[in-house]
């Protein structure tokens, strides 16, 4: 067992892989995981499920029966998915006993492609949290303008929701009111708000990608010194604005109805650019009440040589302030650069989507 994972996992940090494959499900890697590396939730993303399915033969069974069916393309995909979620939460389904439903968490996302329309996102999410049938399930929806509405109205149907591709801090602020929104609705439909679980995927490495080329075409020697910077500063911004949520009075009456916080989750915590240290994103993003989202090879470079040295987030806020503010003095426009970067998240998962569909459907005519 780690130690380092175990002293993270301590400090309050629940550790998701952010990966899934049929591979990792029928070998049991995902329990050695859960045991040995205290792995306690799975995220999974479109970009996940075409490089799985492109990889070895535990498909084949599957898409036989479903050529044999007749079963169209985008059905298929949601039977092979759905089929993968529900064994990932059956496997964490202990983990989410032993937690009191906090843990043990297995996201799946809505088509990409209805990233920017409301009505289908929220009809896709129903469908999705029929289909696996999990209570231990998160749904994942875009935190788009267009996406907002639809979170509040899952939520207000007692649908587990996990937010993705938040980049901004204004967005993020946008995302906890529709989450309060809908506890509001669902409290006022009568649900159990104690069994409604979210968490909001603040987006980290992306963030530094792009700024850290920008800065390097500014190409001053304050503008270098900056890179590497603004990704941990955006995500300690955040947390500072979940706080200001929880202790609000609007969040503290929901909390005295059985509602649990929405967890801040770290998420693109892989590394992209080679001479930052491999650990980073989990490293300075250490405090109680958030989850990490990690690649498997991020997952280990922790678990071997991570330097977790308790809180990194809290006592360093005017830090970020500052960093955020050097930013903007040389050149560096923040709403632009998250705007690029939201555009791009949701052509990127399109991309993947159609990948998936494109090598589903291959399969389907060779089975």
């Amino acid at each position: 067992m780690s130690e380092i994972l175990k002293k993270l996992s301590e400090q309050g940090v629940s550790i998701w892989l952010d990966d899934i494959s049929r591979e990792r499900l029928r070998t049991g890697n995902l329990e050695s995981l859960i045991r040995d590396k205290h792995v306690v939730g799975v995220t999974s993303n479109p970009t996940i499920f075409a490089s799985a399915l492109s990889k070895g033969d535990a498909y084949d069974s599957q898409l036989h029966d479903l050529s044999v069916r007749g079963v169209d393309v985008e059905e298929a995909v949601r039977a092979i998915t759905t089929y993968d979620i529900r064994w990932a939460a059956d496997v964490l389904r202990p983990v989410y006993d032993a937690t009191g439903g906090v843990d043990g968490r297995v996201s799946i996302e809505v088509d990409p492609r209805l990233a920017r329309e409301t009505d289908k996102t929220v009809a896709e999410a129903r469908a999705l949290w029929w289909m696996v049938d999990r209570p231990n399930l998160f749904i994942k929806i875009p935190a788009t303008v267009e996406g907002l509405p639809a979170i509040t109205q899952a939520i207000s149907e007692g649908i587990s929701v996990n937010v993705t591709l938040i980049f901004s801090l204004e967005r993020y602020r946008a995302v906890m009111d529709a989450w309060l929104t809908g506890l509001e609705r669902a409290q006022a439909n009568g649900l159990d708000l104690a069994r409604i679980e979210s968490v909001a995927s603040f987006f980290v490495s992306r963030v530094d990608s792009e700024i850290d080329k920008r800065l390097e075409k500014t190409g001053t020697p304050e503008a270098k010194a900056l890179k590497g910077k603004a990704a941990i500063a955006n995500a300690r911004l955040a947390f500072a604005a979940f706080e200001d949520v929880v202790n609000s009075p609007r969040w503290q009456a929901l909390a005295a109805a059985g509602a649990r916080p929405q967890r801040p989750l770290w998420a693109s915590t892989g590394t992209k650019d080679p001479s930052y240290p491999d650990t980073l994103y989990v490293d300075e993003l250490v405090t109680s009440g958030t989850v990490n989202t990690m690649p498997e090879k991020t997952l280990d470079a922790v678990a071997g040589h991570g330097r977790i040295d308790g809180d990194t987030i809290r006592p360093s806020y005017e830090d970020a302030w500052n960093t955020m503010a050097a930013l903007k003095e040389v050149g560096i426009d923040y709403d632009d650069v998250v705007r690029v970067l939201e555009e791009e998240g949701v052509e990127k998962f399109e991309a993947s989507w159609n990948e998936l569909l494109a090598t589903v459907s291959a399969e389907l005519r060779k089975a």
